[in-house]
C-alpha cells in the first residue's frame, strides 16, 4: 500500500476541531458498544481551555464537511494532561463516520527505530487543507509512552494521527502532540515531533452506555496548563 492509499482510509475518520481560541486535529478512535457514543482522540492543548471554560467545541467532518457544535453539556471529555492526550466522547448520531473503526497499536506495543510513518492533520497556515507528513521513528520514550520522530509538525496539526501500514493494513500509533525544535545553540534548528499514546481510551469509551453517565465521571480540574504551543490559534 503506498501512502496515498493510506491516507485515503484514514480522511473519512479525520475532523477539525475548533475552540473560540484554538484550533486543531481529530479523529474518530472508538465507539461505545451499544454504538450510541462515538470517540475522538487528539492533542490535550487542543481543547484544554474550552473544557476548563466550558466552551463550545466544533467539530467538522472532512470528507463531508458535516460540522456538529458541541456545548459542555453535550459531551464527555477524558482529558490527560500528563501526556497531551484528549478524547471527546458525544452522541454519534447521524454524523458520517464509518461503521468499522481503526486499528490502534495495542497498549504496551511500539515501534522500532527506523520504521517510516506518516501523520495527518490541518496546519494552520492553510488550515481547510489535510495535509500529509512522514519520517521515520527515531526513538520511544519508554517514561512518557511517546514517540520521537524525525519530521515536522505544525499549528494545527496537533491532534492528528500518526500511523504506519505494514501487509496492506494501517495502525494508528498515536496524536501528534508537538514539535521540539533544537535551539540549543541560539538559532532555532530542526528538531522532533512527539507522537502520544491513545490507546488507554480505546476501552472506557467501549465500556460508556449514554452520555449520561459518562457525565457522571466528569470531573473538572481544578487547575489546567493553558498550552497555546503547537495547534492553539491566539489573538
Amino acid at each position: 500500500m503506498e501512502w496515498r492509499e493510506g491516507v485515503e482510509i484514514l480522511e473519512p475518520y479525520i475532523v477539525s476541531v475548533n475552540t473560540p481560541n484554538c484550533s486543531g486535529t481529530g479523529f474518530a478512535i472508538a465507539y461505545s458498544s451499544n454504538l450510541e457514543l462515538c470517540g475522538i482522540a487528539t492533542a490535550a492543548h487542543v481543547i484544554s481551555h474550552a473544557h476548563y471554560w466550558e466552551e463550545p467545541v466544533r467539530l467538522t467532518h472532512y470528507t463531508t464537511k458535516e460540522s456538529v457544535l458541541l456545548r459542555q453539556a453535550d459531551r464527555f471529555i477524558f482529558l490527560n494532561q500528563a501526556a497531551d492526550t484528549a478524547c471527546i466522547v458525544f452522541p454519534k448520531g447521524e454524523f458520517p463516520f464509518p461503521d468499522k473503526m481503526l486499528n490502534i497499536s495495542p497498549e504496551g506495543k511500539y515501534l522500532k527505530i527506523g520504521v517510516d510513518v506518516g501523520w495527518l492533520g490541518f496546519p494552520s497556515i492553510a488550515s481547510g487543507n489535510l495535509c500529509f507528513f512522514s519520517g521515520r521513528i527515531s526513538s520511544w520514550m519508554e517514561d512518557n509512552f511517546a514517540y520521537l520522530i524525525d519530521g515536522v509538525a505544525i499549528n494545527g496539526v496537533s491532534g492528528g494521527p500518526a500511523f504506519w501500514v505494514f501487509d496492506d493494513v494501517i495502525t494508528v500509533i498515536g496524536v501528534v502532540s508537538s514539535y521540539i525544535a533544537n535551539r540549543n545553540m541560539g538559532d532555532t534548528l530542526p528538531g522532533l515531533c512527539v507522537v502520544q499514546d491513545v490507546s488507554p481510551f480505546r476501552e472506557p469509551i467501549k465500556q460508556l452506555k449514554n452520555l449520561e453517565e459518562a457525565k457522571q465521571q466528569e470531573k473538572v480540574e481544578s487547575q489546567v496548563q493553558l498550552d497555546t504551543d503547537d495547534g492553539c490559534v491566539t489573538d
